[in-house]
């Protein structure tokens, strides 16, 4: 692996959906050099801080504003100090990261962003499926219902729906019956879907099945929070092979056999 030098700037990691061993080799380099890290304890797994260098400073940023975070940045980098903001999953998804970004411009202070693995991917993979197959759908909707935060009226979940897509929906799980009502009459049909709580996590549960029952399921579960919810054909459907391996499909690395 190549070696990283830290510098002292203010470095987001996307920490991963929950396994902390899900963080990327390079993100966890860099985190293990950090001289302050700043991390969203509520979701970020605390077995990260058990990677950080000896004497490093610690905040959790669960019960600080945008404004205290930045102090914290702001007062670190002119003392030479490397600044870790460790995200869960990936910080541009739901990360709130361009505030802190916007702010980080205003005082001149150079920052550098190291992706993570989503919590969308990390469901599919809990459930073993594919977003994107050929003949069902080539297209993934990453998303959310308004809550208080509000949605934009043309990404309102019914219309979305109406493409047919396979979709990811963050932040919604507890209201589970209005974001079924809205799917129900988007795909205009009954779908298959799957409720992931704390993906990659040790006490992560997976809950499968369709418009009509999936709402008294996750109920019963008493899912709430911390959880994807994965919706469309493709989590159980029939589907036409790839031509990427078809043996009769010609590409620049392969020729068709005769």
């Amino acid at each position: 692996m190549k070696k990283i030098k830290v510098s002292p700037k203010v470095y987001f990691i996307g920490a991963g959906p929950g396994d902390a061993d899900l963080i990327t080799v390079k993100g966890r380099e860099i985190l293990s050099q950090g001289d302050v890290v700043i991390y969203a304890g509520s979701l970020v797994s605390k077995e990260h801080m058990e990677y950080c260098k000896e004497g490093v400073e610690i905040h959790n940023s669960a019960s600080m504003t945008l404004d205290e975070v930045i102090e914290v940045m702001k007062e670190s980098i002119p003392d030479g100090k490397s600044v870790i903001r460790l995200h869960t999953g990936d910080p541009s998804m739901y990360g709130a990261i361009k505030e802190q970004m916007d702010e980080l411009d205003k005082l001149s202070i150079e920052y550098e962003v190291i992706p993570g693995v989503s919590s969308c991917f990390a469901a599919a993979a809990a459930i073993k499926r594919e977003f994107t197959l050929p003949s069902v759908t080539q297209t993934l909707i990453l998303t959310r219902v308004e809550g208080r935060t509000p949605v934009p009226s043309t990404e309102d979940l019914e219309n979305l729906a109406r493409i047919g897509a396979s979709m990811a929906i963050f932040l919604s799980v507890s209201m589970i019956e209005k974001v079924t009502k809205k799917l129900r009459k988007g795909y205009g049909k009954n779908v298959p879907i799957a409720v992931v709580e704390r993906a990659t996590w040790e006490d992560q549960r997976i809950i499968i099945g369709t418009l009509d029952d999936i709402s008294d399921k996750v109920k019963e579960a008493n899912i709430t929070k911390c959880a994807q919810i994965l919706v469309g054909d493709f989590i159980d459907c029939d589907y036409t092979k790839s031509l990427l391996y078809d043996k009769t499909f010609s590409h620049m690395f392969r020729e068709a056999e005769k």
